[in-house]
């Protein structure tokens, strides 16, 4: 009898893999009967308009979707099996296709996952909360029975009962307003929402750790993402009543990466710091919802009605709550240290070999990670294979340009931050930019968030690359969109760049190496956020169907790629960067400095800045006039001073009490959102007149650099 059970249990593994099998097998002799000469163009000369429209040819919708197919085939968390067997997989394909420099860049870090999670109610009366996903006939992968508990990672484990009360979105004016109202948030149990207005959950749980609640339970509601906005997953794009929102609850926001090493790579044998003095680490229980899960939650509350603005979209008086909803919450973790794995691979540089352009995305997934992320890996993969394919072809970029897949990042943006520090004197020196898709396509509306100095590069992509439907360039279609209400963007030619946070993998080149970075998508309607449902059957059928905007993105990740690895002279643009650094000034001052007594240094720098980098421009973006220069001399100092530039915006000490964070132009509130002028915003607001001072003194000096390096970079020219 055990040998037949053994059997039967090998037999069901096998069955359950053969499809999977069989995907890699129809994968693998796609790819391998590939070549470049395929391509109906084969450039003759090392141009790179040439190569841009090699690659173009060369990118496939159909084996972006057969790339899609295969990493969407199971769940592959962060440390997983699967997820280990994606990166081997993506190893060995970079490898055949010739890449240079291929290898394995590990790390062990501290991670978090679920042994055990309960939620029931327990007064007024008894029900117990079924936290699971709803299956649907309709998309098999939602039959798995490997996809596991919903959890929120790095929650504090705990066996507790207490009081229920309703907090909105669990941002601090939320409980403000409770407080006001009479009702102690002491020892409570808060039920929040989540996109009220979104702030990330991490947040939410340290507002909830600081307010003294014992636990945080987040829910979607359907006025967010479901129901409300459309048709439903299996038959639209929004989320059904029983999705579940994952997700990491570390404060990352203080500093990313493992939580164990601050500042330092998680090599194998480094040095941790104890637990206990993780300033990362959650002090509080959290469990994530479905909308289903919290409705009889919320009709067991009673107190006074909730304020119009916090009701959701439930058939339920939405109410702030009293002592008359008990809930009992018993959580139990693991958190181990395990190997996480990076995938690193290049196409070296012809003559500057050192300098390196970055693309990334990361790989791990919360569950299938149809859209987030592996739409980008996916995007990733076919953009990887077309450049190869123009190496074949005789493409020799001036500089090296290498590509990465990322662990982890679903947990505190581990894989690439742990990277980063590991590489940080190397990159400091000699890093470009870096260039992530987070997630390829969900719809067919482009956005991007970047730093002013890409904004010509993104421009001229989107002008040079047409969308497969209309027909029209994308960036006519970009051009008449707008931003999001409240947003300062880069207004270039009619198109916009939004500001870039935090939130996704560029943070350690941005925030803490101060290297130029973008992060880019196509976005639509989208409502199953690290749900179960976000897998290949949402993608086929709603996020992308036929992968074009997944290869339209490749296409444009490719051309600002090839522009940045074979322009004699980086196309960095410094100017529009003086321009908006002072619209974010002239923002601040609105707020905290209306006679601009306080900022009128810096504003008169900022204008020198832009007058200096003008004259620079005249040679950046006239290709006529530098060809006459031809010193190639006089170049690489150009380029080596142009490099160094978003580095001066940097500041050794950090961000007062988060000094990981280092960019004084650029920030993050509390991950997400875009913080512009960061230690000088958050000093602003807490009323703090001398940081107010030291930080307009650190962008002065700040500034004051970046004008002597475009003064340098003009005695270099000979204009002065």
């Amino acid at each position: 009898m055990k040998l037949l059970s053994t059997m039967l249990s090998l037999s069901r593994i096998f069955l359950r893999r053969l499809p999977y099998l069989l995907l890699f097998l129809t994968f693998t002799s796609h790819t391998s009967s590939l070549s470049f000469q395929d391509s109906p163009v084969t450039p003759k000369k090392n141009y790179p308009s040439s190569f841009k429209s090699f690659v173009d040819e060369a990118i496939s919708p159909e084996r972006i979707e057969t790339y899609l197919k295969y990493f969407t085939a199971e769940p592959h968390v962060a440390s997983s099996p699967r997820n280990n067997e994606l990166a081997n997989f993506i190893l060995k394909e970079w490898k055949a296709i010739g890449l240079d420099d291929v290898h394995l860049a590990q790390y062990d870090v501290l991670l978090s996952f679920p042994e055990e999670i309960n939620v029931e109610l327990v007064s007024p009366h008894k029900y117990k909360l079924i936290i699971k996903e709803q299956s649907y006939k309709e998309d098999p992968f939602t039959l798995n029975p490997e996809v596991g508990i919903p959890y929120n990672a790095y929650s504090r484990s705990g066996d507790i009962t207490a009081s229920l009360i309703y907090a909105n979105g669990g941002n601090p004016e939320d409980y403000d307003l409770l407080e006001r109202k009479g009702i102690k948030l002491e020892g409570k149990i808060a039920l929040v929402r989540y996109s009220v207005p979104y702030s990330y959950r991490g947040f939410k749980a340290l507002t909830a750790e600081k307010r003294g609640l014992r636990a945080i339970l987040i829910y979607s509601d359907p006025k967010e993402d479901g129901f409300a906005r459309g048709p439903v997953f299996p038959h639209g794009p929004w989320g059904p009543l029983s999705h579940i929102q994952r997700g990491g609850i570390p404060y990352d926001f203080i500093y990313p990466g493992d939580p164990l090493t601050p500042g330092w790579a998680s090599k194998p044998g480094s040095k941790r710091i104890p637990r206990e003095k993780a300033i990362t680490l959650p002090k509080i229980i959290s469990v994530p919802l479905s909308a289903q899960n919290a409705l009889p939650l919320l009709k067991a509350m009673g107190g006074e009605e909730a304020p119009e603005e916090w009701k959701g979209a439930l058939p339920v008086t939405y109410r702030l709550g009293d002592s008359q909803a008990q809930v009992h919450i018993k959580v139990n973790m693991k958190n181990p240290i395990n190997r996480i794995i990076n995938v690193i691979g290049c196409i070296k540089g012809a003559r500057n070999e050192k300098e390196i352009i970055l693309a990334g995305n990361h790989r791990d997934a919360w569950v299938y990670g149809g859209y987030d992320p592996s739409s980008g890996t996916a995007c990733l993969m076919e953009l990887v294979r077309a450049m190869a394919e123009a190496k074949k072809a005789g493409f020799k970029p001036e500089r090296t340009i290498c590509f990465a897949s990322w662990d982890a990042e679903e947990f505190t943006l581990t894989g690439s931050t742990e990277w980063g520090e590991d590489n940080r004197d190397w990159l400091k020196k000699n890093l470009i930019a870096f260039l992530n898709v987070d997630s390829a396509a969900s719809g067919k509306n482009f956005s991007v968030q970047a730093v002013p100095c890409l904004s010509p590069l993104i421009i001229q992509a989107l002008k040079e690359i047409k969308d497969s439907v209309s027909k029209d360039t994308i960036y006519d279609a970009w051009k008449s969109g707008s931003t999001e209400k409240g947003t300062i963007a880069v207004a270039s030619g009619g198109g916009r760049v939004n500001p870039i946070g935090s939130g996704t993998d560029h943070t350690v080149f941005l925030n803490h190496i101060g290297a130029p970075a973008l992060d880019m998508t196509f976005s639509g309607d989208y409502g199953v956020y690290h749900s179960m449902y976000d897998d290949y059957y949402w993608m086929a059928n709603f996020g992308d169907p036929g992968m074009r905007y997944t290869a339209t993105l490749a296409k444009i990740w490719a051309h600002m790629i090839i522009e940045l690895a074979s322009k004699p002279i980086l196309p960095l643009d410094y100017e529009i960067y003086a321009k908006e650094f002072f619209n974010y000034l002239e923002e601040w001052a609105k707020s905290h400095d209306p006679t601009k007594e306080k900022s009128k240094k810096l504003f008169t720098l900022i204008e020198e800045m832009k007058k200096h980098a003008s004259m620079l421009n005249q040679y950046i973006f006239h290709p006529e006039i530098w060809e006459k220069i031809d010193d190639e001399e006089k170049t690489q100092k150009v380029n080596r001073i142009l490099i160094g530039i978003e580095r001066d915006f940097t500041d050794p000490q950090g961000i007062p009490r988060r000094d990981w964070f280092k960019h004084l132009v650029f920030g993050a509130r509390y991950t997400y959102a875009v913080l512009l002028l960061p230690a000088l915003t958050e000093a602003a607001e807490a009323g703090d007149e001398e940081g107010v001072s030291q930080a307009l003194q650190r962008l002065e000096e700040a500034t004051k650099k970046v004008i002597l390096k475009l003064k340098k970079a003009a005695i270099v020219l000979g204009t002065q």
